[in-house]
């Protein structure tokens, strides 16, 4: 089962934050059609948030086809995001990445600097190969 966390300093809204995390499982297979999300109770006992922030942040996956709530059971994943890749090809290249981030670390950059870089080399590299 997924686990959310939210990040005060992000400027990202909390239930966007929730939103993202879900897409982001389903687009790398962590999350597949049938499995069950956090109840509201747990996600907010979990992160301390707003029920009605969750409620707000499972209504958008639904809107999208996501997900479908069921009275008295739960949230569960009735839609994917994962494609066509195979979920090793996501193994294989999260390794390569674990790897970098080491020795980004190493290298002496904090986890904003790490950030900052990894975004501005994808919107360079998009806007290259647009």
């Amino acid at each position: 089962m997924i686990r959310f966390h939210l990040d005060a300093a992000s400027g990202v809204a909390p239930y966007l934050q929730i939103v993202q995390q879900v897409r982001h499982a389903l687009r790398l297979g962590l999350l597949r059609e049938g499995d069950q999300l956090p109840t509201v109770r747990e996600v907010v006992s979990t992160v301390t948030i707003n029920p009605n922030t969750v409620h707000k942040a499972y209504r958008e996956l639904e809107y999208a086809g996501l997900v479908t709530p069921r009275p008295g059971l739960g949230t569960f994943v009735t839609g994917s995001l994962a494609g066509d890749v195979p979920a090793a090809s996501y193994v294989r290249l999260r390794a390569g990445l674990v790897r970098w981030i080491e020795d980004a670390q190493q290298a002496g950059l904090d986890d904003e600097s790490v950030e900052a870089l990894v975004h501005g080399t994808l919107r360079e590299h998009l806007r290259v190969t647009s």
